[in-house]
């Protein structure tokens, strides 16, 4: 069975980001100006895209490093699933 690479570190980015899309909560609740919100919103995205982008990294320097042992078809398979998420992106 492969083992994953941990992301505990991670824990407490996605912490802030969950901290963030709360307040975003309380600022609608509070009917606080827009533009505040949006603001709000996009701390929010690029805090996320911050985590999604070092689990990326992650995965392409453990999981793909340790394909390089698989033959051909699972070293493609590894391959083809980045290209997939990052279609998903578009």
């Amino acid at each position: 069975m492969a083992s994953h690479p941990s992301h505990t570190k991670k824990i407490p980015n996605i912490n802030r980001a969950i901290g963030q899309l709360e307040a975003v909560k309380r600022m609608i609740e509070g009917e606080k100006y827009c533009l505040e919100i949006l603001t709000q919103l996009r701390a929010s995205r690029n805090a996320i895209k911050s985590i999604e982008l070092a689990v990326l990294e992650t995965h392409m320097q453990e999981c793909l490093k340790r394909s390089l042992t698989d033959t051909p078809e699972e070293q493609q398979m590894k391959i083809g699933e980045i290209v997939n998420l990052l279609k998903k992106y578009e």
